[in-house]
């Protein structure tokens, strides 16, 4: 938990122009009004979303009006104590498949959000725990299969995938089919970026979950969004739009470390309430981390653990 507190303390004092620090750099002094209208613009900057920042400036600004001696450490303390409350429950995990077959977890999201990425980092924590397929259902950007194809070389995972250009729900039917054959426990598909607000490629990703449940009627088990965490509130809308489109069982937030927009995950869960699994904290497989409330809300106020 230690190095998990430390990626997310890290990571989100690397906010563009460091506006998530600027709360840590309260915590030697006594707090004035000047000081909370900081901490506010702060949350703001950093999408947090009006609901979930007023709910942490009136708890501090309820504290400052009972203790005008209030320290900047016990602010930032009140402040990850009710965002803590707001994501109760927002720790989610991985559905898994019951008897035999593959449990399958299908990321999808907008161009550039990380799904490649994602998926094949995603594949080599689960592969972990038994056998795991990765499939490259991306067939219509160009360079996918070369990126996917690195990725699964360097993390020692097996891949499935086919041709550019050829029918994604026809590769995640034969990508179902090897992980079957194989036993492995998991099935993780990366599928094509698509804006969510065209209807035809929405429309694909209905297509794979048909192909998918003539295989299994449950699968796929987890169908997850990915999103870049540096987009802001715009990630707000892409959840919306994939949830209804696609019926979402979670989320992954990408590029949380040094973007000053990682507060959005929070509107997020606390319109859709859709569980985060993981979120991305750097480059390396091993920054997939899964999603920790508590280290999350210390690391925003820059708290040790």
């Amino acid at each position: 938990m230690l190095s998990l507190f430390k990626r997310f303390k890290e990571g989100l004092a690397r906010t563009a122009g460091g506006a998530l620090g600027k709360i840590a750099g309260l915590f030697s002094k006594k707090i004035d009004p000047a000081d909370i209208e900081l901490i506010e613009e702060t949350l703001l900057e950093a999408d947090f979303g009006y609901d979930t920042v007023r709910d942490i400036v009136s708890a501090i600004e309820s504290e400052f009006k009972r203790d005008k001696e209030l320290r900047g450490r016990r602010a930032a303390e009140i402040g990850a104590e009710v965002l803590a409350r707001i994501l109760a429950g927002a720790e989610g995990e991985l559905a898994e498949a019951e008897g035999s077959n593959p449990s399958v977890v299908c990321l999808v999201g907008v161009n550039g959000a990380g799904k490649t990425t994602t998926a094949a980092k995603l594949a080599k924590i689960l592969g972990a725990g038994g056998g795991v397929v990765l499939g490259a259902c991306d067939t219509f950007r160009a360079a996918a299969n070369e990126q996917i194809r690195e990725w699964a070389r360097r993390l020692g995972v097996r891949l499935v995938e086919s041709a550019h250009g050829a029918d994604a729900a026809a590769t995640a039917w034969d990508c179902w089919a090897a992980a079957k054959a194989g036993g492995a426990k998991w099935l993780v598909l990366d599928t094509a970026g698509r804006l969510h607000t065209k209807e035809n490629l929405m429309g694909e990703l209905a297509k794979i979950r048909r192909v998918l449940a003539k295989n299994d009627p449950a699968a796929p088990q987890n169908s997850v969004l990915v999103i870049d965490a540096s987009l802001g509130s715009n990630s707000i809308a892409q959840a919306r739009a994939f949830h209804k489109s696609f019926g979402l069982t979670g989320i992954i937030v990408t590029k949380l470390d040094g973007t000053g927009k990682g507060g959005a995950l929070a509107g997020i869960y606390r319109e859709l309430k859709l569980p985060i699994l993981y979120v991305g904290l750097g480059e390396r497989a091993e920054d997939l981390q899964k999603f920790n409330i508590r280290a999350y809300a210390n690391g925003v106020f820059g708290l040790e653990q």
